[in-house]
C-alpha cells in the first residue's frame, strides 16, 4: 500500500507566522498568555502548551494587567485592544495580513453603509473568533450569515455589502451571493445597491481544485483537521464530494484498519490548521498497519 501526504496540504502563512511569534517569544519566557487556541487542532495546541503555552478566554484577559498577551492569526475586535491599553498588556499581533486588510474593508463599508442605511452581511460561522473580529469593525451590528435560512435577518429593500470569512468555501460564498442577489431583485427589481466582496483567502481557496485532484487520486482519503477547524469542514467535503472513502480524523488514535482493507493507496491531507507533523504520524500509524506482529521469542 503506498501512502502520499498532501505536499498542499498543512498551515497557511498566517497560521505558521504566528506559531512561529509564539515559540520566539517562549524562547525568552516560560510562559505567554494567548487569546483563544493559537489554531484549531488540539495536537498542535497540546504541544505549544508544554512549551509553555497558556490558552484564555475574554473573561481572564479582563484580569490580567501588565503582561504579555498574543493575538492568534484570527484577529480580534477593537475593543481587545482598548482593554490591553487600560489594563497595560503588551500585545503580541500575530493577527494574519489577510484578516488585518479585510478588517479595515469592513470598517471603510461600515461607515460608508451607515450613511446609506444599509447593511453589511458577513458570510462566516457564528461564534468564529474572526468572525468576531471582523464583526466587531460594525460595533457587532453585521449580520452573519452562515445557511440560507439565515438570509431571513437580511432586509432587501435597504443597500446590503456582502463579505466572506476569509477561510469558507468559494463555493458556499457564491450560493449565498445568488441567493442574496434573488431576494434583492424581487424586493426592489434591481441590484444597484447590492455590492458582495470575494474576500476568502486565495491560499484557502486554491486549494480547493488542488484537493478535488488529490482526493480523486487515491484508493482511501484520510482528512486530518481539528474538529473546531472551520476550514477543516470545507475541504473535508470537497473530499467527499469526489471520493466517498473519505475519513475525517483528529489524529492518529481515530484510524480504523477496515478501512484501508483491498485498498493500493492512501492519500493524506489537512485543514489550514493542519500541522504537517500531526499528518506524517498518522502517515507512519498506516504504514503500521502494514507490518506484522512479530510474537516473542520464548
Amino acid at each position: 500500500m503506498t501512502i502520499t501526504i498532501d505536499k498542499n496540504s498543512g498551515y497557511c502563512f498566517g497560521v505558521e507566522f504566528a506559531i512561529q511569534m509564539a515559540e520566539d517569544e517562549m524562547a525568552n519566557v516560560p510562559e505567554l498568555y494567548c487569546l483563544g487556541d493559537i489554531v484549531h487542532n488540539s495536537m498542535e495546541v497540546n504541544r505549544l502548551y508544554k512549551k509553555g503555552l497558556r490558552i484564555i478566554d475574554r473573561d481572564q484577559l479582563k484580569e490580567l494587567h501588565d503582561c504579555k498577551v498574543l493575538i492568534r492569526a484570527h484577529g480580534e475586535p477593537p475593543e481587545t485592544y482598548q482593554l490591553a491599553l487600560k489594563n497595560n498588556i503588551e500585545l503580541i499581533d500575530a493577527s494574519c495580513p489577510v484578516v488585518l486588510k479585510l478588517q479595515n474593508r469592513v470598517k471603510h463599508a461600515y461607515d460608508d453603509m451607515r450613511a446609506q442605511n444599509g447593511q453589511i452581511v458577513i458570510y462566516g460561522q457564528q461564534g468564529h473568533a474572526e468572525v468576531i473580529g471582523i464583526a466587531g469593525q460594525t460595533h457587532d451590528e453585521a449580520i452573519i450569515v452562515t445557511t440560507e435560512a439565515d438570509l431571513d435577518k437580511i432586509d432587501f429593500t435597504r443597500p446590503v455589502t456582502l463579505f466572506s470569512q476569509t477561510t469558507k468555501s468559494t463555493k458556499g460564498f457564491y450560493n449565498i451571493k445568488a441567493q442574496i442577489e434573488e431576494r434583492i431583485a424581487q424586493a426592489k427589481g434591481d441590484l444597484t445597491e447590492f455590492d458582495a466582496n470575494d474576500s476568502i483567502c486565495r491560499q484557502v481557496s486554491n486549494r480547493e481544485p488542488q484537493l478535488n485532484k488529490f482526493a480523486t487520486e487515491h484508493d482511501v482519503i484520510v482528512f486530518v483537521s481539528g474538529k473546531k477547524s472551520s476550514n477543516g469542514k470545507a475541504l473535508y467535503s470537497v473530499c467527499q464530494q469526489v471520493n466517498s472513502r473519505s475519513y475525517f480524523v483528529e489524529n492518529e488514535d481515530e484510524l480504523d484498519p477496515a478501512w484501508f482493507q483491498g485498498y493500493q493507496s492512501v492519500g493524506i491531507c489537512g485543514a489550514t490548521s493542519t500541522p504537517m507533523w500531526l499528518m506524517q504520524q498518522v502517515a507512519d500509524s498506516i504504514q503500521a498497519l502494514e507490518q506484522p506482529v512479530l510474537e516473542p521469542v520464548k
